[in-house]
């Protein structure tokens, strides 16, 4: 019977690691698999990521431009005219477009645009709206509410 204390990996799933510098019978005799001298026949002897042997290197080569807003908003875009496949007179939030599939980024805010038209009333309640979409939702009849 199988328990914790007797757990062995699959037949042939695991290999012994070659042991190195034991003899030439051992295939890895003599330098180990590490060739003649140079830096990466050393003790500790790695280069550092990015090094080009004294050359400049590829990352400091190259310019520099412009700068990544850290406190930058990401919205889904929705457009008013996906939101005519819901019924005149429901509400829509957040949680009804995730639901209908209409939504890219889940947990991101959501900004309702302006393209497209609005053929029903409906209460829309959403983060954000543009001015021709709140427009367009108000002269179809309907309620624009930012959460």
């Amino acid at each position: 019977m199988k328990s914790l204390g007797n757990l062995t990996p699959a037949k042939g799933s695991n290999k012994n690691k070659k042991r190195l510098g034991r003899g030439p019978g051992s295939g890895l005799g003599k330098t180990a698999g590490k060739g003649h001298k140079g830096q990466k026949a050393r003790k500790g002897g790695k280069v550092a990521p990015g090094f080009e042997g004294g050359q400049m290197p590829l990352y400091r080569r190259l310019p520099k431009r412009g700068f990544k807003n850290p406190f930058r908003v990401e919205f889904n875009a929705v457009n008013l005219d996906t939101l005519n496949r819901f019924e005149a007179g429901s509400t829509i939030t957040p949680e009804t477009l995730e639901q209908a599939g209409l939504i890219r980024k889940p947990g991101k805010p959501i900004k309702l645009l302006g393209r497209g038209s609005l053929e029903k009333s409906m209460t829309i309640s959403l983060h954000k709206f543009s001015a021709s979409a709140k427009a367009a939702v108000e002269k179809a009849g309907g309620k624009a509410e930012e959460i």
